[in-house]
């Protein structure tokens, strides 16, 4: 091999190792941008605003760049979260949690409490639960939890009786009395506002009536109270629940900044579940 030649060839290999070098240091920073970004899945609307709250103050205090990802039911967001599309959700109360990972196998946990959202009765054609008529047309939540949520609120009230109290997956085939012969019609919980016009009363989470002009103090014909033991969580993979991140991100959330956001958005309707 020649000088000439062998110049160039060392050309050409430091030319190589430079471009290797720039793709490995590439390759690390977007690594360490990932390492950096939280993924956090909630339902559209008044919740992802105050969810937002949460990721200003990590990012500002922490340098952490929280990416919200919304979802419009509540199914998505915890296969979302099972399969790693997302780092947390925060969207649902402990009991449907439980029934998602006693149905689906889910290997979710609850790493803190976020407010709980009362779920209320609403009417367009009474002004008074008593003014319910026989063969009313009841329309309610179709996902297990809120459904017996809703049921056990009914049957607190008098309106119809529940084989067993304590069972939070109640569904109309476990009542044992229905003296008025209400008939309940099973709808996704997004649907539920709209279903105003077409039925006597329907029971609509705070998530859902808030945002359709509802309020739960001003519009709800019967509603939980504080004793509700229906309070929302963020729920983190068993794998990552130790993850800083997602330990700051509830401390971040668990302030007097989101509460403050959350009663104005929420006019009032959402307590603080982790006081």
């Amino acid at each position: 091999m020649d000088y000439l030649t062998s110049v160039k060839t060392l050309k050409a290999l430091a030319g190589s190792l430079l471009v290797a070098t720039v793709v490995l240091m590439a390759g690390c920073g977007d690594r360490k941008a990932e390492d950096n970004v939280l993924k956090v899945g909630v339902i559209a609307g008044p919740e992802a605003d105050v969810m937002q709250v949460a990721a200003d103050t990590l990012k500002n205090e922490k340098g952490i760049d929280v990416k919200l990802v919304e979802f419009s039911d509540y199914v998505s967001p915890n296969i979302a979260l099972s399969d790693g599309s997302i780092d947390v959700n925060a969207f649902q109360h402990r009991p449907y949690l439980d029934s998602m990972v006693q149905d689906r196998g889910f290997k979710l946990v609850a790493v803190g409490n976020t407010f709980i959202y009362p779920i209320g009765g609403y009417s367009k054609k009474i002004t008074h639960i008593d003014q319910l008529k026989e063969g009313a047309k009841v329309a309610i939540p179709n996902d297990p939890s809120n459904e017996g949520r809703t049921l056990i609120l009914l049957h607190n009230r008098g309106l119809i009786t529940l084989k067993d109290i304590n069972n939070l997956e109640a569904t109309p085939a476990d009542i044992v009395e229905n003296p008025k012969g209400l008939k309940f019609i099973e709808l996704d919980a997004a649907q539920l506002p709209r279903s105003l016009d077409d039925v006597d009363l329907a029971f609509i989470n705070s998530t859902y009536s808030v945002p359709a002009g509802l309020l739960p103090s001003r519009d709800a014909l019967i509603i939980e109270g504080k004793e509700s033991p229906y309070v929302n969580i963020i729920v983190s993979r068993e794998d990552n629940q130790a993850d800083p991140k997602v330990t700051a991100l509830v401390k971040a959330y668990q302030t007097e900044a989101v509460e403050k956001l959350a009663a104005e958005l929420f006019k009032g309707s959402a307590m603080a579940g982790w006081k």
